[in-house]
């Protein structure tokens, strides 16, 4: 007899994707999982997770050509575990230089990268669940600097509903008369509080904050409807806004010296900014200017507002993270979608210039540029997220927007290096040479140099109407038109970009020891974490 250490290893048993099948067929027709374990001589839990997988199963199964298979293996595309590669690279170089990175970011270089590196026409989405996958596969973590906690007076918030409802009900305001207007602050130079950083790296260091702040006063209707804002600056006639007509600005502009809101300025805008929008709205609507405005009592709003057709109802104190629509959701998505185009043109900036450096590029974020964002921030908030009678539809809005100002010491890498990278050997291979009369021919009409001409001659149009035009109204929408206007010979662009052939990475890198026996001129590209950099021989 021998020793219980020294019993045979039960063997495991793989059933095939058919016998699977029959397995889920008898618990289908009632038998249960112990009966059905011990008809196929598996452990109860082994058949609990095959029913789990029972969707998946029979549609492997349903597409199986061989029923005796045991599993199917799902080949991955070439061009996505390519531009995966490369996106690594990328988020790995940007970490190095201390730039913190979002979802967002790294998905819309993530469909840069793709349509880079093919030429199919299907569009890569880079969804949700694309991203998750990604992060597992490269292990990829988020990491959070910082957060804050509110509280609130949930009695008082719960007992008002009834009283608004009992005010609408008697007064019979219809949802275009009904506003709202709450001010927030918005640091306009600070990118979002969270980074993605490699698995090996611990955290994710933090510099000084730039403080550079301003207060929006927004103001919607519950119909959908937003008003323009008002801004409050620290200064009344800052550098950047030089020769501007403040009138013609996409805000109502307004100053104090700590850039908050006070009694005065709250009644400067309801008289001079609330009023005739307001007026002008409901007279475009064709109903009368019979208004209702819902505020808080912050200590900076006046209590004593006064204007024949307009009742002004304050919230309860210490309710307005419970109650005040703009704190639901609007002003969250409002600045949500500020730093989601602010962070745009920080991925568009890195990848137009190889000198590109973040300290340089905030030093020349002024406040006009900040205009220029909000306005495209108002332009792409929907209907439904202004729509103040809902609370649905802001479950994926973040509430991060405070981020450190962080250096970048170093040029990033192009997507021109992070091909180059990820270029497989078949692709190395030296191609043909073309017949230089086709190149002569090739050269007529619109080539890939004068298309790059013309974009940045559109570009320096726009700088130059940006500078010249003191009516900032106007040059958002001539900018407007001449992005599309463009929009046909950036896609020719872009598609042209992709046509043109690069040269292998393995031309620019060469032997030490071949070049001190051979002292011939070494071309070199930007180092990589796996090759030595070559300076040129003198």
């Amino acid at each position: 007899m021998s020793a219980p250490g020294n019993e045979p290893k039960r063997q495991k048993k793989v059933l095939t994707l058919h016998e699977k099948v029959e397995l889920l067929d008898k618990l289908k027709d009632g038998k249960s999982y112990a009966t059905v374990g011990r008809h196929y001589g598996l452990n109860e839990s082994t058949v609990r997770y095959i029913k789990k997988n029972e969707k998946e199963i029979r549609s492997s199964v349903a597409s199986a050509f061989c029923g005796s298979a045991k599993m199917v293996n799902v080949v991955r595309d070439k061009t996505i575990v390519r531009m995966e590669s490369a996106l690594a690279f990328w988020i790995q170089d940007l970490r190095k230089k201390n730039i913190p990175l979002d979802t967002k970011m790294i998905c819309t270089k993530a469909r840069n990268l793709y349509a880079q590196f093919t030429t199919d026409a299907d569009e890569f989405r880079a969804s949700k669940g694309w991203f998750d996958h990604f992060v597992r596969r490269y292990q990829i973590r988020s990491a959070n600097f910082h957060g804050e906690a509110a509280s609130a007076d949930t009695d008082a918030a719960a007992n008002y509903p009834e009283t608004f409802k009992q005010l609408i009900t008697e007064n019979g305001y219809k949802p275009e008369q009904v506003f709202n207007m709450d001010e927030t602050a918005l640091f306009w130079k600070k990118m979002a509080s969270r980074t993605f950083i490699m698995k090996d790296e611990m955290k994710a260091p933090g510099f000084i904050a730039q403080k550079d702040r301003f207060t929006l006063i927004m103001c919607g209707n519950a119909a959908g409807w937003m008003m323009k804002p008002g801004l409050i600056y620290k200064s009344a006639n800052p550098r950047a806004l030089k020769n501007k007509n403040k009138n013609a600005l996409p805000v109502f502009w307004m100053h104090n010296s700590k850039a908050w809101i006070t009694k005065v300025l709250s009644s400067n805008w309801f008289y001079q900014s609330f009023i005739p929008q307001a007026r002008e709205y409901l007279r475009e609507k064709g109903m009368p200017f019979q208004v209702l405005l819902l505020m808080d009592n912050a200590a900076g709003h006046a209590v004593d507002l006064r204007h024949e057709g307009v009742r002004i109802e304050f919230l309860p104190p210490n309710t307005t993270s419970l109650l005040q629509p703009m704190d639901q959701g609007v002003i969250c998505a409002f600045k949500a979608l500020y730093m989601g185009n602010c962070l745009q043109q920080l991925v568009d900036a890195i990848d137009g210039d190889e000198n590109f450096q973040l300290k340089v590029y905030w030093r020349n974020f002024t406040i006009s540029s900040c205009l220029t964002v909000i306005h495209k921030a108002l332009q792409d908030m929907k209907e439904e997220t202004l729509n103040l009678i809902g609370g649905d539809g802001f479950d994926d809005i973040t509430h991060e927007v405070i981020n450190e100002l962080v250096d970048a010491p170093s040029q990033p890498l192009t997507d021109q290096d992070l091909a180059e990278l990820t270029q497989s050997g078949s692709e190395n291979e030296p191609k043909e040479q073309e017949d230089p009369s086709q190149e002569d021919e090739e050269d007529e009409g619109l080539t890939l140099e004068r298309l790059a001409d013309l974009t940045q001659a559109a570009k320096q149009l726009q700088e130059n109407v940006k500078s010249w035009d003191p009516y900032m109204v106007c040059v958002l929408q001539f900018s407007n038109a001449i992005d599309s206007a463009m929009s046909t010979y950036k896609t020719l662009f872009t598609s042209m970009k992709k046509q043109r052939g690069q040269l292998p990475i393995t031309m620019f890198i060469t032997n030490i020891k071949k070049c001190l026996t051979r002292p011939e001129k070494i071309r070199h590209r930007l180092p990589t974490p796996e090759v030595r950099r070559v300076e040129e021989w003198p």
